[in-house]
């Protein structure tokens, strides 16, 4: 049988995991953060998906972070700015040679995790499956995407890629996941900010097209310095494309300031700002961007770390 699938954040992806898992008969088992939230998920009876208006219901086993079962491969699907907190809290329970795959927007916390617990394999992740809650333990699939995985550490692919198969979860394993990571930040950087500055949907930036031109130029560069040339290739062309392919939905970062959320700014915009410090490569435009972010998150109460 295969080795259970623990999964460590019960928000949109994690969730969405976790049912196709179960419903392919893989061995599931939930880590919620406190005995009350384990306590509300088993009064609720299990996650429930909802897909074309279906919905299934799994009773997935769940368990709290203090648990004593030791732990093989954990899927870590909770946001960039917890995930080196969360796995530290459960640090003590991976296996040797533990596995786990990091689902985390941006960059920069899958090397604060992976400085976290050097001993286990860390696989980073990027999704473009779309996901949204409407209720606690509810999950509904709102789109068909794609997933990438791969480990710059070790180009070996795991064998556990047969059950993502099995359950219908699309992927592709890659050697060049920092390409794609890269090249997903730098989509968010164009996109994300204007639309909260702006206060708009994403089809709102065509009116912006000088701007968005400007911040696709720098962000290119700042690839280009980065090693990630393949990332830099016809950015602006792709940045323009999803903006008209997604004109009616609101950003990720959008929906956080508008409901009270903390944004992940720190491993976005913030990751590549400070990469273009490091480079020594000034980035005027991105860096005032960055400056109108954080007083805009200030102001709205919120931070902007």
């Amino acid at each position: 049988m295969s080795s259970t699938w623990h999964i460590l954040g019960a928000g949109s992806l994690g969730s969405l995991w976790a049912c196709r898992l179960a419903r392919a008969g893989k061995p599931v088992r939930l880590i919620l953060r406190s005995p009350q939230r384990l306590q509300d998920y088993t009064e609720a009876g299990g996650l429930t998906l909802v897909e074309q208006e279906r919905r299934t219901s799994f009773a997935i086993p769940a368990e709290t972070l203090d648990a004593e079962t030791p732990i093989q491969r954990l899927l870590l699907a909770c946001k960039a700015y917890d995930a080196d907190k969360a796995v530290a809290s459960i640090a003590h329970r991976l296996a040797p040679g533990a596995e786990l795959i990091l689902l985390q927007n941006g960059l920069g916390s899958q090397d604060e995790v992976a400085a976290r617990v050097p001993r286990a394999r860390c696989i980073f992740a990027s999704s473009t499956e779309g996901a949204f809650r409407e209720h606690d333990w509810q999950v509904n699939f709102a789109g068909h995407g794609f997933n990438w995985l791969g480990d710059p550490a070790n180009p070996l692919a795991p064998t556990w890629l047969d059950d993502l198969a099995e359950a219908g979860i699309p992927h592709e394993w890659t050697p060049d996941i920092l390409t794609r990571l890269w090249r997903k930040l730098a989509l968010n950087c164009a996109i994300n900010p204007l639309t909260v500055l702006y206060d708009c949907r994403n089809g709102g930036l065509t009116g912006h097209r000088c701007e968005v031109a400007t911040l696709c130029a720098e962000l290119a560069d700042l690839l280009q310095r980065c090693g990630q040339p393949q990332a830099a290739e016809n950015l602006e062309n792709e940045v323009q494309r999803v903006i008209q392919a997604t004109a009616a939905n609101y950003s990720s970062m959008y929906q956080d300031v508008r409901n009270g959320r903390r944004t992940e700014i720190h491993y976005l915009l913030g990751h590549a700002c400070r990469s273009a410090m490091r480079h020594g490569q000034p980035l005027p435009h991105l860096e005032r961007l960055y400056r109108r972010l954080v007083e805009h998150l200030n102001s709205h109460g919120l931070p902007s770390d």
